[in-house]
Order: C-alpha cells, then structure tokens, then sequence
C-alpha cells in the first residue's frame, strides 16, 4: 500500500514543481525607472572617491544666534582639528583671537551624534546610529578598494534604502526628492542634488538631531554644500534648522569648514588623549 501510493503521487508533485518553476520563471522583474537609475548612478560616483585619505586637517567655524536673536558668542566658535579617518579619532583645539588656543582636546567628529558634526570628507550615506554613541566607541572602518562596475543585468529595484518621489532637471542639477523605505530615523537623506552630466554631488538635504541634556533629541534639517578636493567630496557648509517644538539658543545654526587639507601623515599621539599632557610643548596650533 505505502509503495503503490508514492508511485501515484510522484508524477503529481512533479508537475507542480514544474508549474511553480514556470510561474516564477514568468512573474517579470520590476522595471527601474529613470529615477532609480539616476539615484543609483549619484551614489555610486559618490562611492568612487571613497575611502577618504587616512588623515586630514580644517577648520571649523560654528556660528549661531540666542533665541532672542542676538550673536550667541558662548555657542559660536572655531575650532582646528586634525583627524585620522580610519577610526575618525581626532585633535581639536579651540582658537581664539591671535594666537591664543585653547587645551588639547580629544574628539570624534561625526554627523547625528550629540557633538559637532564632521568631517568634511564624511559618507553622506551612512545611516544614522540606531542610539547616540560615546565618544570612546570606535566606528567600523570603510571598506576600501574600487567599486564594482554597474551592470544593468545585476541592478536590482529596490536596493537602496530610500525611493525617489521625484526627480526634475533645474539647470544643471538633477534633483532628487527621497523619501526612506524603512527606518527613516536612520536614512536621513531627503533631497539630493548632483551635476547632471556627472552625477558628483553638490548638495543634499539631510535629518539630524539636537541633543539637549533632559529632553528627548529635536529633529533637525540640515542642508550640505559640498565641493570637491583632490578628487575627494567635502562638505564646506551645513546650515541647520531646528524643529519648531524646539526653543532656545541656536535655533538655527551654521557650520563652515574651511582650510581642508590631506596631510600624508600626522603624529600617533594626536589621537591618543593619554598623551597630550606630555605634549603639551609641541603641540599644534
């Protein structure tokens, strides 16, 4: 009986597994639209100039106004950092006027975190962290090597984390409007503007947060202006708006990256903050 029962039942799976095998075979793959196309061509000529060179240097000019709009001279201020951008340790100290600096400081530059943001040569396509991070916490290094080529037969819909909701040509930019497919507090891109004939970005708009102590993070949008140096994108502007639930200093604010530089090398212990007290002699301006 059990025998004589398999032998009635094999042609009969047989034959659904080949309609199945068909069906799949003739279900068409979804036709990626100009958009898409255009959206993936942007974020692979940003991914051609990464990894960023190992170390650099700039300035960073912080300026905003009180929240009954007078110059807020506590919150505006500069800053000289040199970075290491394997780990993105980095030196900062704060200038002031002549030659006057203040301490050696130990940073970590990075975008949505509750410091300053930086540095200029940052992935603009790295999702925020899920939670805010302490200045000890080590990032993940970029891989590094050329990008793969883009295929047509290998691209699929639906790779990136965000759709575009509308795409227009306004001189020669070509306009992105993004909107996040999944987790849109970590996919933070909203507005992607790039050279219509190169696909090199210009300028993005993007979410960030305000990190006040005793108060949940206020959304904030910030709009980059980004430039090129040898061959690498930088972000030379940020101008920030605060959300309107929030009121207080720095309701907007604006950060200015200047004096980019991509030094060969720079000395190990300007990203150890145990040693700064012993150099304190030699140390940078």
């Amino acid at each position: 009986m059990g025998a004589i029962r398999n032998r009635s039942l094999g042609p009969t799976i047989l034959v659904a597994l080949v309609l199945a095998g068909l069906l799949i075979q003739a279900a068409p793959a979804p036709a990626e639209t100009a958009a898409e196309h255009a959206l993936a061509l942007v974020r692979r000529q940003f991914r051609m100039h990464r990894p960023p060179p190992p170390y650099e240097t700039y300035t960073l000019i912080r300026v905003q106004n009180t929240e009954l709009g007078y110059p807020d001279y506590v919150e505006s201020y500069k800053y000289h950092i040199w970075i290491r951008n394997l780990d993105r340790a980095a030196l900062g100290r704060k200038v002031f006027r002549g030659d006057y600096r203040g301490p050696l400081e130990f940073l970590r530059p990075a975008f949505n975190e509750p410091w300053d943001p930086g540095p200029p040569s940052a992935d603009v396509f790295e999702p925020a962290p899920a939670h805010p991070h302490t200045i000890a916490f080590v990032p993940t290094p970029e891989p590094s090597g050329t990008a793969p080529p883009l295929i047509a037969t290998v691209r699929a819909v639906g790779e990136f984390e965000y759709r575009v909701t509308n795409m227009r040509t306004e001189r020669d930019l070509i306009h992105l409007s993004l909107a996040p497919i999944r987790d849109p507090d970590r996919n933070r891109l909203r507005e992607l503007y790039a050279d219509k004939k190169t696909y090199e970005l210009k300028k993005i708009v993007a979410t960030d947060k305000l990190f006040v102590p005793g108060f949940d993070p206020y959304p904030v949008i910030f709009t980059y202006t980004i430039g090129m140096l040898n061959n690498v994108p930088v972000v030379t502007d940020l101008h920030g708006v605060v959300d309107p639930s929030y009121h207080g200093d720095g309701e907007q604010v604006d950060y200015h990256f200047r004096d980019i530089t991509f030094p060969s090398t720079l000395p190990d212990w300007y990203f150890e903050a145990r040693q700064y007290a012993r150099h304190q002699n030699d140390a940078p301006l």
